[in-house]
Formats: structure tokens, sequence, C-alpha cells
């Protein structure tokens, strides 16, 4: 059984997405068990319409909705023990959920889970990872988004827990990284990705294969198993990739459609664009990881669809089968030792 907490207010929709997402998943994973975290009057009705999720879940009445426009700061002031996002994180530390799914505002997000559940020893910032389809599959991109301008240690970190999340997701067993950089040249780049190419070279780390350095064009070849780079680089690549991916599908329709030639070509080639639509469907892939903390967190997408919010539930459900959190642990051990955590403590 994968016990998952959701924060049913979360997102661009709040119930009306997660509540059918959450009844998709349920039958792709009959052992689930949700603990749901909402206001009652907008979701019982809801509810009602899928009897076998209302049978597989709690639900816990909740004041506030953190809303999507809200400053970390505001929401940790008027949520903070009282919102359906704090809540949904908190049952972690109440040993109710294996993991949360949110889509709800990521600062706040971020802001509550490092309160709620302070990072791992020997991290001193957590990393957002996304799980990114490739020429050769799928590879594993951090951060993006999480820590802005993050120093060479902290991309040490990142190697880190990207290595041991490939693992327990792709289940490789030395899983190759390599660091975003503007050049694959050692003597190219900032300081601080330099650096960070030093220490893990240097480091000789068992559970990875350092690959050295990439460029933004190996992301989507699947160069690597794991591109580590900071949160500003890591954010505009993640969304150039989606608007590039819903930019080429925009093209497809429009050429598709223009003569009656083209039309006659779409139905003979119909299951070959089938193909390509199903690969292309951002809503697959949809699911950040926050990495470095004690307790598994999943960001959706704040404006996914059902099936969208659904696949991050997915992403939840196979870090905690495959045992996500023991292995990035276990790791950090090795290197970190006994360091304290470097997180503010629980308020």
């Amino acid at each position: 059984m994968v016990r998952i907490s959701l924060d049913v207010m979360g997102g661009d929709y709040g119930p009306e997405v997660v509540i059918p997402g959450a009844a998709r998943a349920l039958e792709r994973h009959p052992d689930i068990k949700f603990v749901l975290f909402g206001q009652e009057a907008r979701c019982a009705e809801l509810l009602a319409k899928y009897p076998k999720l209302k049978a597989s879940s709690t639900f816990h009445e909740c004041e506030i909705a953190v809303g999507m426009d809200e400053k970390p700061s505001q929401a940790l002031r008027r949520g903070r023990g009282k919102s359906s996002m704090w809540k949904a994180i908190d049952a972690i530390n109440a040993g109710e959920a294996d993991v949360v799914v949110s889509a709800g505002n990521t600062g706040a997000l971020m802001a509550m889970s490092v309160f709620c559940l302070r990072t791992m020893q020997g991290i001193q910032r957590p990393a957002i990872a996304a799980i990114w389809p490739t020429l050769k599959g799928e590879s594993i991109v951090l951060d993006v988004g999480a820590t802005i301008g993050a120093d060479a240690q902290q991309l040490m970190d990142f190697a880190l827990m990207g290595g041991a999340m490939a693992r327990a997701l792709f289940e490789v067993e030395r899983p190759s990284v390599g660091l975003l950089n503007v050049g694959v040249e050692e003597i190219k780049g900032q300081e601080e990705v330099k650096e960070a190419g030093r220490l893990i070279r240097e480091a000789e780390i068992e559970g990875i294969e350092y690959y050295g350095f990439v460029e933004g064009d190996d992301i989507g070849r699947g160069t690597v198993d794991v591109v580590v780079t900071e949160g500003f680089s890591g954010n505009i690549a993640l969304k150039a990739a989606e608007g590039t991916a819903r930019q080429i599908a925009e093209y497809l329709r429009s050429a598709m459609s223009r003569t009656i030639f083209a039309k006659v070509g779409y139905i003979l080639a119909k299951s070959a664009f089938d193909r390509l639509r199903e690969k292309m469907d951002p809503r697959k892939v949809n699911g950040g990881v926050f990495l470095g903390l004690n307790g598994v967190v999943i960001k959706s997408h704040g404006g996914a669809d059902a099936e969208g919010f659904a696949a991050a539930i997915d992403v939840g459900y196979d870090m905690v089968k495959n045992g996500l959190k023991a292995k990035i642990e276990a790791d950090l051990a090795r290197y970190h030792g006994d360091q304290p955590s470097q997180a503010l403590p629980r308020a």
C-alpha cells in the first residue's frame, strides 16, 4: 500500500482536476490510499461521483487554500497549520502519508515543505527534479527552479540526489551524470560549474558515472541519464522545451489541415501522428520531484488537467515504491557523514 496525501485545493482548478485525477491514478494503482485535504463544500459533491476513490480515501477539512499568486512568505503566515497545502505536507510528519502531491503555488509549496520536513543531513538547498523525455527514453534534469545560482557544492549534491533518483526510477546501477554548460571543454563556463565538475570527478562517486559537461541539445538527445544545473537555467530550459513542443504540435495541426491532400495524408498516417502526439504530450511527464527533503514531495503543473495530475500521482507512487528517499539518504550519508541539516527548524 502507498499512502498519498493530496492538496485538493491546489492549482488553477483545485478539486475539479485533483479529484478526477486521483480517480484515474487509483485505476492504475489500486493499492493507493489517499489522504485528502480541502474544503468539503467544494469537494463533497465531486467526490461522490467517484465511489471507489471515496472508499479509498480519508478527507480532512481545511480552512484555507493557498492562492497561486501568493508570495511564499505570505502563504506561510496565512496558511501555516491551517491550509490544505500545509496539512497535506505535514501528513508525512504525522505518519499518515508516504508522499504528498500538490499542483499549488511552487514557491509556497517549497517553503512549506522545508519548514515542515526540513532538509536531509548535509543538504544546504533542495532541488526540483524533472523527468525529461528524450530520443533514448527519459532523463532527469535538476534543478528546474528551486535554487537560483547554486554553488559548486550544491551542484555536487544535486548530482548525488539525481543519481539516486535515476537508480530508483530507471533501475540503472551507475547512471551517467553530466553538468549543463555552454560547452564541453573543461575551460568553458562559470567558475561554479567548473569547480563542481572537479568535485564530482575527484570524489569518484560509487553510485554515478560522471560524464563531464553537456550542452543544451544533449538534454533532448538523452546523452546522459542525469543533467545537473542550477535553478535559473534549468527552469528556462524546461519552459523552452515545453513551449517548443506546443509550437511543433501547432505547426503540425496547421499543416495537416491546409489542403485536401494534406488531410488525406493525415488520415493515411494517422497512427504515426497519434504516436507522435502521445510522445509529445506534456501531461505524460508531469510531476517535479522535490529532492533533499525528509519526505517525498511532488509538484504538478498548476494548469494540469485530470490526466496530467494523475501522471504526477504516478511519479509519487513510483518514487515511494522504488525507495527514493532511502537511496538518497544512503548516498548522502556516504559522502557527507554526520553533517547537520542546514534547513530552518520546524515551526
